[in-house]
């Protein structure tokens, strides 16, 4: 039996120059965390006495005796890339529920991508397991994602992620002092807005505008080493807030279905209260909303933000890994 553990994340600023409708024109940028909220995914290889060849539990439980009949679209996929062709079950556990703008199935798709490798005695590179993983949904399944969900859930820790339009990815780990960690992490506040929606339906609509918003995505991209360089350099809260604020104001201008008015709502509450900045994560339409907070204006923030339920993280510092590992079949 092999278990893997593989971090969510928070994507800081850049989101949407990660699609290839943009970066095969010009080089995309994103600056992410892989944060403490993970998916975990057990994979057991069976003896050959089983009623089916294959079970998989998700949200329903699948027997399936033919790859090409399981329901399950990245365990699909990922048996027939990795040649799965003896008995094995599957199951996942999460920390956070899906579509709530964490990159929920890009990271379930690396754990579970990594946890077969193990499970076939191999060791790959985490480069490796996010362009795999990253092929299952944009070219296999025709997800309209980007791939920066891939790599921060691969990687870990912060990162600056630039995607170059031969379809590399330049992986730069953004250094700071131990105490910037402390910092940062005491002074975002991340609430669940109660809302869910389908990222690949968002980011369809946003994708058909790559073209139309080339420039508003360039400013967006353009973000990226400026917050880079401010959290290296000792982490200016209210520099870190006014970045976020303005990227947040450009990806709103996007398309309508990336904010609503009970967003924009919560996210005024929030600046009133003493907020420096946010956005809201992921494609957009739902999710969690990310705040910089000074501690003395938490409180205040929390209170106003009082009908939402607010999570506490910190950074993961490992990316995906194996944290179980047994091959014994009896």
């Amino acid at each position: 039996m092999i278990i893997s553990r593989t971090p969510f994340r928070v994507s800081f600023v850049g989101g949407g120059t990660d699609l290839r409708d943009y970066y095969s024109l010009e080089d995309g940028r994103v600056l992410s965390a892989g944060i403490d909220k993970y998916v975990y995914v057990t994979v057991k290889r069976q003896i050959g006495i089983v009623d089916y060849k294959y079970r998989i539990g998700w949200s329903r439980v699948e027997f399936k005796d033919r790859i090409d009949d399981i329901e399950h679209p990245i365990v699909r996929e990922a048996f027939r890339l990795m040649e799965i062709d003896f008995p094995v079950e599957v199951t996942t556990i999460a920390d956070v529920p899906a579509s709530t703008g964490l990159g929920s199935s890009s990271s379930f798709a690396v754990g579970l991508l990594h946890a077969l490798f193990a499970l076939k005695g191999q060791m790959v590179t985490k480069s490796t397991l996010a362009s795999m993983a990253a092929h299952i949904e944009v070219d296999i399944l025709g997800r309209s994602i980007g791939k920066q969900d891939h790599f921060a859930a691969a990687y870990g820790n912060l990162n600056l992620f630039t995607f170059h339009p031969n379809e590399t990815v330049t992986v730069e780990p953004v250094f700071y002092a131990p105490e910037f960690r402390e910092k940062i992490e005491q002074n975002m506040m991340l609430f669940y807005t109660r809302l869910k929606r389908d990222a690949h339906e968002v980011l369809k609509n946003q994708k058909a505008k790559t073209q139309d918003k080339r420039e508003t995505l360039r400013k967006m991209r353009d973000l990226a080493v400026p917050l880079a360089e401010t959290f290296s350099n000792g982490c200016d809260l209210r520099r870190v807030g006014e970045i976020l604020h303005e990227g947040w104001l450009l990806k709103k201008s996007i398309t309508e279905e990336i904010s609503s008015g009970v967003i924009d709502g919560y996210y005024e509450r929030a600046l009133k209260a003493g907020a420096l900045g946010g956005k809201l994560l992921g494609a957009g339409g739902g999710g969690f909303l990310l705040f910089i907070v000074e501690p003395s204006k938490q409180q205040a923030v929390a209170k106003a933000l009082s009908d939402l339920y607010q999570m506490h993280f910190k950074f993961d510092t490992g990316g995906t890994r194996i944290t179980y590992y047994d091959q014994t079949v009896f």
